[in-house]
């Protein structure tokens, strides 16, 4: 039985939807940290695209030096998107996740050069603005979890010409949130700061968990360039 498989959908279904029981930063952490030695094999069980459309996105249209190229991985999780752009050749990555436990195992991937512990929305991204040839932020721009102004300090982070790489779903209970992040994403570019490179909208995103979905979900990634 491969580690995929260990646990059934029905177990992780019910991991997943006990994660918007907590409503203070600290109860979501908590929630992380426990999840961390099995949230990988969970997100393959839900079929958890977001990291590979969105590694594949950034490939797609990134044309510089790929060895020399450095990668903000915001809310970097165990660094699945860091191992998939490793694959397309990055070899720079920084991380950022309010986790503890799931910064120990992205620390044990051996994929980053620098870790940090900062809560978003919270804490400032204490990382150098205008630092960054891409910048990521996968899974965690949904309700409940990040503001989307957030976006914001993405978009600072990069270099003038740099990519930033944005997911979020596009299921019923998200569709708010998503709503309010185009929003934010228009003004972002009406006020010059980027221009968009790709939206590319998805409807098998992940396995439904609710009760009130069944199938797949959609979601959405989001590319910039900044200006």
């Amino acid at each position: 039985m491969s580690a995929a498989e260990s646990r059934t959908f029905d177990v992780v279904k019910e991991v997943i939807l006990s994660a918007h029981e907590g409503n203070t930063t600290a109860e979501k952490m908590d929630f992380y940290n426990s999840w961390s030695s099995h949230y990988e094999q969970d997100v393959a069980v839900i079929d958890y695209r977001a990291p590979c459309l969105a590694a594949s996105a950034v490939a797609a249209h990134f044309c510089g030096d790929r060895q020399a190229a450095v990668v903000l991985d915001v809310a970097c999780g165990t660094g699945m998107v860091a191992k998939l752009m490793k694959e397309d050749g990055f070899e720079h990555f920084v991380g950022v996740d309010g986790s503890q436990a799931m910064l120990q195992r992205a620390k044990e991937s051996g994929l980053y050069q620098d870790l940090k512990l900062v809560l978003l929305g919270e804490d400032p991204l204490s990382v150098q603005s205008g630092d960054f040839d891409v910048v990521l932020i996968v899974g965690a721009l949904s309700v409940g979890q990040v503001r989307v102004e957030v976006i914001r300090e993405l978009c600072q982070a990069a270099k003038q010409g740099g990519l930033i790489c944005m997911t979020t779903r596009g299921n019923h209970d998200n569709a708010g949130y998503k709503l309010a992040l185009e929003g934010e994403i228009k003004r972002m570019e009406e006020e010059g700061l980027w221009r968009g490179v790709e939206v590319l909208e998805v409807k098998e995103w992940e396995r439904a968990v609710s009760e009130m979905e069944e199938g797949y979900i959609p979601g959405c990634v989001y590319l910039f360039k900044k200006l």
